[in-house]
C-alpha cells in the first residue's frame, strides 16, 4: 500500500510534534520539581525550548533554502529520536534543561523547514495543504498532553518510574518520525547546494527588505500576544469566578479542535478568495474574542467565546502563512518560513510576560483587555501597510 507523499509528510509533522509536546506537557513541570526546582527554575526550563524557537528558527529556514529542505527534516527527525534518551540520564536541574534547549532545537528547525516543504511542493493549493500539515501537527499538540497526563496518572505511586515510561514514548515517537521522514520521496527540489553563501544571504536580506512580509508575521505575533494571554489566564481568570479545572480543561480543548478542524478549510477559502482580506478580519475577530473574555462570568459565554477565539486563530494563520509563501522567492521560502516562525515565538513568548504585568497590576480581566488593544493596533497597522488590495491570492510569486 503506498501513501501520498504529502500523507508521509502530515504524519511525519504528526509524530514529531507529538514527541515535542509530550516531553513537556505535563511532565515538565513535574520532572523538574521532582529534580528539587522552585517555581522559578520550573518557569526558566520551560522557556528554554521557547528561546531556541527565538534563535533558530530563521538560521534553520536560511540554511534549508541552503542545502535542502528535505535533509534538514531528516536532521531535525534525528534530534527527535536522540533527544527522548537524553532525558533518562538527567539527575540534575541544568541537565534538564540542556536537554530542553536540544530537544527545543530539533522543533525549530522542523516546523519553519516544514511548512517551507508544504509551501514548494504545492503551488495551487498552498493554504489549504500548509492548513492541513498545521491540523496534522495540532493534532500530535493535543494527544500528547492526554497521553502523558494519563501515564503519570496511571504511576502516580511511582514518578520516576512514570518519567521515564513518558520519555519512552517520546522516543518511539521520534522514532516513527525519523522512520517517516526516510520515506517521503525525494522531489524535484531545487539544488540549492548550488546556490552560493553569498546568494542565499541576499535572498534573506530580500526577504527582510519586504515591508509586507514584515507587517504580516508582526500580525501573526499579534494574535499569538493574544493567544498566550488567553492560555495562560484564562484558566487562572475562570477559577477565581468559581469554574471548576475540569470545566477550564473544556475551554481549552474546544479551541484546540476547533484550530485544527477549520483550519485546512480556512487555507482553501484563502487560496480561492485572497489572503489580505482574510488576515484582517481574523485578527479583529481575535480581538473582540479576547476583550469580550473579561466580561464573561459563567461557562456557556466562556465556552462560546473559547470556540470562536479559536476559530480566529484559524482564520489569520491558515492565511497569514500562505501569504508570506507567495510573497516570496523559491529560493528564499525557508528564509521566510524561519523568520514567520521566530516572530511567532516572540509574540507567543511575549503575551503572558506583558499581560502578567498587567494582571498583576490591574486584574485579569485588564490583561484580556490589553490583549485585544495590541491586535486592534497590528489589525490597522496591517490595513494601512498592506491593504485588501483586490483580494487577489497572489501578489508575486507563486
Amino acid at each position: 500500500m503506498r501513501f501520498s507523499p504529502f500523507l508521509l509528510l502530515c504524519a511525519t509533522g504528526f509524530f514529531a510534534i507529538f514527541s515535542s509536546t509530550i516531553s513537556k506537557s505535563p511532565v515538565l513541570p513535574l520532572f523538574a520539581a521532582h529534580l528539587g526546582a522552585d517555581p522559578s527554575g520550573v518557569g526558566l526550563v520551560a522557556a528554554v525550548s521557547a528561546f531556541t524557537g527565538v534563535m533558530f528558527s530563521i538560521p534553520a529556514g536560511i540554511i534549508s533554502d541552503r542545502f535542502g529542505k528535505q535533509k534538514l527534516l531528516l536532521f531535525s527527525s534525528g534530534i527527535f529520536l536522540l533527544a527522548p534518551f537524553l532525558y533518562l540520564g538527567v539527575t540534575q536541574l541544568w541537565q534538564l534543561a540542556a536537554v530542553r534547549f536540544f530537544h527545543g532545537f530539533g522543533t525549530a528547525i522542523f516546523v519553519p523547514v516544514g511548512m517551507a516543504l508544504v509551501s514548494e511542493k504545492y503551488h495551487k493549493e498552498r493554504g489549504e495543504k500548509m492548513g492541513w500539515f498545521s491540523t496534522a501537527t495540532l493534532a500530535g499538540r493535543f494527544m500528547a498532553p492526554v497521553i502523558g497526563g494519563g501515564i503519570i496518572s496511571v504511576l502516580v505511586f511511582n514518578p520516576g518510574q512514570s518519567y521515564r515510561v513518558v520519555y519512552g514514548v517520546c522516543g518511539a515517537a521520534g522514532l516513527a518520525t525519523l522512520l517517516l521522514a526516510l520515506f517521503i520521496p525525494r522531489s524535484a527540489e531545487r539544488q540549492q547546494q548550488s546556490q552560493s553563501w553569498a546568494g542565499m544571504l541576499t535572498a534573506f536580506k530580500t526577504v527582510l527588505a519586504n515591508r509586507i512580509i514584515l507587517i504580516t508575521c508582526a500580525v501573526e505575533a499579534a494574535i499569538l500576544f493574544a493567544y498566550g494571554t488567553f492560555e495562560t489566564f484564562l484558566p487562572l481568570y475562570s477559577v477565581s469566578i468559581g469554574i471548576s479545572p475540569y470545566e477550564v480543561g473544556i475551554f481549552l480543548s474546544a479551541q484546540v479542535m476547533t484550530l485544527a478542524v477549520s483550519k485546512p478549510m480556512m487555507g482553501r477559502f484563502s487560496d480561492r478568495h485572497g489572503r489580505r482580506p482574510q488576515i484582517f478580519a481574523g485578527a479583529l475577530l481575535g480581538a473582540v474574542c479576547i476583550g469580550l473574555f473579561s466580561l464573561c462570568k459563567s461557562f456557556a459565554p466562556l465556552l462560546v467565546l473559547s470556540i470562536v477565539f479559536g476559530l480566529s486563530l484559524s482564520i489569520v494563520t491558515a492565511s497569514s502563512s500562505a501569504f508570506i509563501a507567495d510573497l516570496s522567492s523559491k529560493e528564499a521560502l525557508g528564509s521566510s518560513m524561519g523568520l514567520l516562525g521566530s516572530i511567532m515565538d516572540i509574540g507567543h513568548t511575549a503575551g503572558p510576560l506583558f499581560s502578567g504585568v498587567v494582571a498583576a497590576h490591574f486584574g485579569y480581566g485588564k490583561a484580556f483587555i490589553g490583549g485585544a488593544l495590541v491586535l486592534i493596533v497590528f489589525a490597522g497597522v496591517f490595513l494601512a501597510g498592506v491593504g485588501m488590495g483586490n483580494g487577489s491570492r497572489r501578489t508575486h510569486h507563486a
